[in-house]
C-alpha cells in the first residue's frame, strides 16, 4: 500500500508509484488517500482527493485505489488500514510503503511498533538517498524510486499565486485541480508536506 494525503494527486505519486511496483516486484499497488490526516491538514476534502486519486491513478490495471482511510471516522492511522487488508483482503505478502522522510518521524505515528508485525515497509529512497541507518525503531528495507521535485505544498503555492500547474498533474485532473482550489483552497492556511 501507498499511502498519502494527495493534495493533490501530481506526476511525482505515478512515477514513484510505478517504480515501487517495479521495483518490489508487485502484482497490484494499493493507493489509500488520508481521509483525516493526523500529522497534516488537507486543503480539498477527502471526497474531491479520492476522486482526483482515482482518475490520476486510472487506467493501469496494476494500480488499485481504494477509500478506506475516507470512509473512517477519525484520523487515519497506518496501522489500522494495514489491519484492515491483512483481515479483508488476506495478501500473500503486504508492504507499507512511505518515504525517507516519513522513517524518520515513524516514533511518531500512533502504533507505530505494530507495523512490522503486519507488513513489511519499504521506505523510497530517491535517486541513492539513503534512509537514516540508525536510530530507526523498526526494520525496513528500501525501493529506488526516480526523484522528482514536485511537492503538494509547491502545486498549491503555484495555485495560490494564479501560475500554471500543467505538466505537474497529469492533464486529466489539471482542470479539476483548478476548480477545486479555486472553490476551496484560496482560503485555507498552507501546511507543510511532500
Amino acid at each position: 500500500m501507498l499511502g498519502g494525503t494527495f493534495d493533490p494527486p501530481h506526476v511525482g505519486h505515478l512515477i514513484v508509484a510505478q517504480d515501487v511496483l517495479e521495483g518490489l516486484a508487485l502484482d497490484r499497488l494499493l493507493i489509500i488517500p488520508a481521509g483525516d490526516p493526523p500529522h497534516r491538514a488537507a486543503v480539498l476534502p477527502a471526497e474531491v482527493r479520492l476522486e482526483l486519486v482515482s482518475q490520476a491513478f486510472g487506467g493501469n490495471p496494476c494500480f488499485e485505489v481504494c477509500r478506506i482511510e475516507v470512509d473512517r471516522t477519525g484520523p487515519s492511522f497506518t496501522v489500522d488500514t494495514l489491519r484492515w487488508i491483512r483481515r479483508t483482503m488476506a495478501p500473500e505478502e503486504l508492504y507499507c510503503v512511505i518515504g525517507v522522510d516519513q522513517l524518520r518521524l515513524i516514533d511518531s505515528w500512533s502504533r507505530y511498533e505494530e507495523i512490522p508485525e503486519i507488513a513489511r515497509l519499504a521506505v523510497m529512497a530517491r535517486d541513492g538517498e539513503a534512509p537514516p541507518a540508525d536510530d530507526v525503531p523498526v526494520p525496513f528495507e528500501t525501493v529506488a524510486v526516480t526523484r522528482v521535485d514536485i511537492s503538494g505544498s509547491a502545486i498549491r503555492g503555484r495555485l495560490r499565486e494564479g501560475r500554471s500547474i500543467r505538466h505537474l498533474v497529469p492533464e486529466r485532473i489539471r482542470e479539476r485541480v483548478e476548480v477545486e482550489w479555486a472553490r476551496v483552497g484560496n482560503a485555507a492556511p498552507e501546511s507543510e508536506d511532500a
